[in-house]
């Protein structure tokens, strides 16, 4: 697009163009050899290693001999588009065909036991990999009433949690979750329904709505 053998100079070009000087006189600056002896060793240890990050990467590399620091492993990871494989922490994905509860929870004063109860999940990193963990809450006492472990997210640690709780510390008025899939299923929310206590659900993205289980 920049012709510099034309007679208009180029910064007049750039302004009917316009683009920044700078993109004209732009000149990329090619990868060093140093960096693409680390680029290559780092595509061979991601073969090996494909849930390494920057950090483990950097000790690996650092073990070959090469004084390098997890931020320049991070930028030719991404240089080289590559990243660490690795199951990560979705714990409140939404489930589209479920029903979605309206928000009961505004200006209520909650100041008594078993008035409201809450639930959400969480997860705890281990050496290898996480857990999650399901907790239901009093929202007025603050009590955690019941909670329960798993390593997927499966509804069945939510029902877990809810029927302990359910049974040792009676029926509340209300119950409000996030709108997880495992809490908008008719597993849970029948549960509920058939103790006759009334869904409320936060808003989306409004994890205020929630904040004390939170």
């Amino acid at each position: 697009m920049i012709n510099r053998t034309h007679a208009l100079p180029v910064v007049r070009q750039c302004q009917i163009l316009g683009l920044s000087r700078s993109t004209a006189y732009y000149q990329p600056t090619p990868v060093s050899a140093a960096d693409l002896g680390l680029m290559r060793r780092i595509d061979a240890l991601h073969l090996d290693y494909p849930f390494a990050g920057a950090r483990m990467l950097r000790d690996l590399l650092r073990r070959d001999g090469h004084a390098i620091g997890r931020r320049h492993v991070a930028t030719l990871m991404r240089r080289m588009g590559i990243e660490a494989v690795y199951r990560k922490p979705h714990t409140s994905q939404r489930h589209h065909a479920h029903k979605v509860y309206p928000y009961l929870l505004c200006d209520l004063e909650i100041i008594r036991p078993n008035h409201v109860w809450a639930a959400d999940i969480t997860y705890i990193p281990m050496q290898r990999g996480f857990v999650y963990l399901c907790a239901v809450l009093d929202w007025a006492s603050r009590r955690v009433l019941a909670w329960r472990l798993s390593n997927t997210l499966t509804i069945d640690f939510c029902l877990e949690a809810l029927q302990e709780a359910l049974v040792n510390s009676g029926t509340p008025e209300i119950f409000s979750t996030d709108q997880g899939c495992q809490f908008t299923s008719l597993e849970f929310t029948g549960l509920l329904k058939a103790h006759g206590i009334q869904i409320s659900m936060d808003g989306k993205g409004c994890w205020r709505d929630n904040v004390f289980v939170e």
